[in-house]
């Protein structure tokens, strides 16, 4: 029997669309900053929409603007969300909903925050300049799941355990170490940039990060940096991650397991996705494809990523990214189980390839000498 009709769009999908703005799509885009936007009704302000292959509905992103000496409009949602500040400067003020008692903060280029579960929020631009700024959410998920937008954005339900208002629920932090790594629990970061970040150097030679649990997401981010010359080790896991670009350029390699993990002995050259990065660019990797990170600036690199939380995990992602032995498999070599490929076992095409990278550019390979 014949088929009829055609496939569904989700109910994220058809709201994008309603919304009025731009939707960019791609495995990755160079430099979001300078998207095409439109007025976006909702916000008051400008906007865009970006939706990458690999963010799969678990994830949503907007590019906004505000411009100089204005305000957006008042937002409240049912979904988790990060705001990055890509230029200009200003203040917050974030309440409960149906509670007078405001707490406000300020924020310039290079910080990021995160919005409480379902709080009430303005953000103001205090400069001469317009703002830009990037709001990374699981909006996909949320709205899909319920399919109904005055649940998500008319909500009145208080999450109390989740904000408490005060001055001090922008100005705590506590770092401690666990089984990830080095964790960090604050709901404000004044600049990316130049946060200091801890040793981890099981994903690659020189690499440092940090995971940032936020206002009790189950959606954390962190924030990652290597030296030049040197690249990470190729990895795995479920899709939703989103990477942005802070410093320094190079570029990611990407493909389905199907390719295997050395794709071009194997004939498979042709499935293996180069995307570019450098500040400002973003790209998601799809679910289970590995996907390699390389620096082939003059200087240290440094990413903001957003993936599934490390306090508050779901179950969901936890599937794409077992536990072996005690350690997230993205941090376990193949050989043991995991999901982390080890420079010995790569294809030997991908080092020759950036070394040659790396000579066109006058910079010398930094990498061990293991293979």
């Amino acid at each position: 029997m014949a088929a009829s009709g055609q496939a569904r769009e989700t109910f994220y999908d058809t709201w994008m669309h309603k919304e009025g703005i731009p939707v960019h799509r791609g495995y990755g885009i160079s430099d979001v900053r300078t998207v095409e936007r439109a007025d976006w009704a909702r916000t008051g302000g400008r906007a865009a929409f970006v939706q990458l292959h690999g963010m799969e509905g678990f994830t949503g992103m907007q590019i906004g603007e505000i411009a100089a000496r204005r305000s957006l409009e008042v937002q409240q949602h049912l979904h988790q969300q990060f705001i990055t500040v890509l230029s200009g400067r200003g203040t917050a003020d974030v309440r409960l909903p149906g509670d007078s008692r405001t707490t406000s903060f300020e924020w310039q280029r290079g910080s990021f925050f995160a919005i409480p579960l379902n709080c009430a929020y303005v953000l103001h631009n205090t400069g001469s300049e317009p703002v830009v700024y990037m709001a990374v959410n699981d909006a996909p998920m949320v709205m899909d799941l319920f399919h109904n937008e005055d649940f998500v954005f008319a909500n009145d339900y208080r999450f109390t355990d989740r904000f408490s208002p005060g001055a001090a629920y922008y100005a705590d932090s506590r770092r401690y170490q666990n089984y990830f790594g080095g964790i960090a629990e604050t709901n404000f970061i004044a600049d990316i940039h130049e946060i200091a970040l801890d040793s981890l150097g099981v994903k690659g030679s020189g690499v440092d990060a940090t995971v940032f649990e936020m206002a009790g997401n189950t959606v954390a981010a962190h924030i990652t940096s290597w030296p030049a010359g040197r690249y990470h080790k190729a990895h795995h896991h479920l899709g939703g991650a989103i990477l942005y670009g802070l410093r320094s350029e190079g570029y990611v390699l990407i493909w389905p397991q199907e390719a295997g993990s050395r794709p071009y002995q194997a004939g498979n050259g042709d499935r293996v996705v180069r995307v570019e990065w450098g500040e400002g660019s973003v790209y998601s990797p799809p679910s289970k494809w590995f996907h390699q990170h390389f620096n082939t600036g003059p200087g240290t690199a440094r990413q903001l990523a957003f993936r599934g939380g490390v306090k508050h995990p779901t179950g969901i992602r936890r599937a794409g990214n077992p536990i072996v032995d005690g350690r997230p498999g993205v941090l376990v070599s193949i050989r043991e189980g995991g999901s982390l490929l080890p420079y010995e076992d790569e294809d030997p095409r991908i080092r020759r390839d950036y070394a040659d990278a790396l000579t066109a550019r006058g910079i010398t390979p930094d990498m061990p000498h293991e293979l």
